[in-house]
């Protein structure tokens, strides 16, 4: 059902409405509650109303008009999509069908605006998306994206002068210069750190609640993440007065977005900041190894109900293959704290189908889960299936095949009903099939968002999508296309590979 935009709009504190020369349509191609959690299209939003003559209005997969102006995308000048997955391809596909802009760039002549993207997809992987953009802002974009639209005014929104005055810079992913070859993503200047949000609404994942950046970027080397430590200089740290500073008056949640937040050096202090001012407090991502029993007691005055942590492998071996420094008793630690401070439940997010995976290491985790489950009551997995990235050490390993994965799944759930803990450890999974598609993507070229659009036109079922990519012969094209040794483990792991 189509969100009503009136009373969207009624319910957000922040909105920012502007006359200006030039209006952007500034696209999320998912729902409204996941546009606006994400920090990163806020910021954007933020940055081009702050651009003299800009202006951008928003819109969404649900809210096929723009929201502040009540227009058709079709009818600005440049559509801007940010992308934050591989699929939402589909959904880019599905927003310019309806406003009638051909959905290939090669269809397109000037009647039609400029189509650009960016994202966080785009520090793996935006090949698929070539097909249907003029431009890909790579990385970080609040310069670009400036550059970008100044750019095209100059060129009187003509699509081949645009073009042309892209041509050599820095930063840009012009399929039409670029070919099949991805250029190397762009960092902004620490001095624009830290991103913040504009608008706060109750219509979203984190109802009501003020985001701002404690750091950017990752000191470590997990081998599965496009963050890691050797992405745009590593971890950047927010100073602790910069994220306090920045709330503003009124302010009841306050989100600490971040690849790595609890790595900050100050973030029991910043914790304690927001929640001594009568504020509740969430936090994007908190490192098992980085808790202590301050700091969860300060999350739970904060609002906290469920400690959430990470521990990807599902054994300690596994754990050191992906250079993942999280250990089993890390995460017993966590639950001793979820335990002592009353919180209902701990989750642990773990991955399935890792290079080199068997059987044993997901009997590890049964056992794991006994000693767990003996400290708090409440347990619950979040399990996801391996999808390689690129630009990463494990780029190009291949999907561990659906029925792997699924029989893992299986044997975890009978290990854990066999040991008597059904009513105290749940399992919730994400699809191994869609994992496919995601993987599919990840590790494919422009031929893989030719099957997305294919597949979403054919009903967007996963039996579309597989008959797309056989059809489009969309295959992994990764450096490597099998499980590796454990020597080239190793290698992997010391691996940093950045964009070619």
């Amino acid at each position: 059902m189509t969100p009503n935009r009136r009373e969207l709009l009624a319910a957000e504190r922040g909105t920012l409405y502007k006359e200006a020369e030039t209006r952007v349509a500034l696209v999320y191609p998912s729902p409204y509650r996941a546009a606006m959690s994400s920090l990163g299209y806020q910021q954007i939003y933020r940055t081009l109303h702050g651009t003299p003559g800009v202006a951008a209005d928003r819109a969404m997969l649900d809210v096929p008009r723009t929201l502040e102006e009540d227009r058709p995308i079709g009818s600005y000048p440049i559509i801007a999509y940010s992308v934050a997955y591989e699929l939402e391809i589909a959904g880019l596909v599905e927003t310019l069908e309806r406003a009638n802009v051909p959905v290939l760039a090669r269809d397109r002549d000037a009647r039609h605006p400029i189509i650009v993207a960016g994202g966080p997809l785009t520090f793996s992987n935006p090949a698929p998306l070539a097909p249907f953009c003029d431009a890909i802002v790579m990385g970080e974009g609040e310069e670009l994206i400036v550059e970008l639209v100044a750019l095209a005014r100059e060129a009187g929104y003509v699509r081949s002068a645009f073009i042309d005055a892209l041509a050599g810079r820095p930063g840009y992913f012009v399929p039409s210069l670029h070919g099949e070859t991805v250029p190397p993503v762009a960092a902004v200047a620490d001095e624009l750190l830290p991103a913040r949000s504009v608008i706060a609404t109750p219509n979203t994942e984190l109802a009501d609640m003020f985001m701002t950046e404690a750091a950017r970027g990752c000191s470590r080397g997990c081998t599965y993440c496009v963050m890691r430590r050797s992405t745009n200089g590593g971890m950047r740290i927010v100073p602790r007065a910069a994220i306090i500073g920045g709330i503003p008056a009124g302010t009841r949640r306050v989100g600490l977005v971040g690849a790595a937040v609890t790595d900050h050096p100050d973030i029991a202090a910043i914790v304690r900041d927001v929640v001594d001012g009568d504020r509740e407090v969430g936090i994007s991502s908190l490192r098992a190894d980085k808790l202590t029993d301050e700091l969860v007691g300060l999350l739970a005055r904060g609002g906290y109900r469920t400690l959430t942590v990470a521990g990807d492998g599902a054994s300690e071996r596994m754990r050191r293959v992906i250079e993942r420094s999280t250990r089993a008793d890390h995460l017993l630690a966590s639950a001793r704290f979820a335990a002592a401070h009353r919180l209902h439940a701990l989750k642990v997010y773990m991955m399935l189908g890792v290079p080199g995976e068997t059987d044993a290491d997901v009997d590890e985790l049964v056992a794991l889960s006994r000693d767990l489950a003996a400290i708090h009551p409440r347990i619950a997995y979040g399990l996801a299936p391996f999808v390689a990235k690129r630009n990463t050490p494990l780029d190009g390993t291949p999907f561990a095949g659906i029925d792997v994965v699924e029989d893992r799944l299986d044997r975890l759930r009978r290990g854990i009903a066999a040991a008597g803990l059904a009513a105290r450890v749940e399992v919730r999974p994400t699809s191994a099939r869609w994992a496919w598609v995601e993987y599919m993507l990840a590790q494919g070229e422009s031929s893989a968002g030719l099957a997305a659009m294919d597949a979403h036109r054919a009903g967007g079922n996963f039996a579309a999508y597989k008959r797309a990519f056989a059809a489009r012969g969309v295959v992994p094209t990764g450096p490597r296309a099998r499980v590796p040794s454990s020597r080239e483990i190793i290698e992997l792991r010391r691996r940093s590979v950045r964009p070619a």
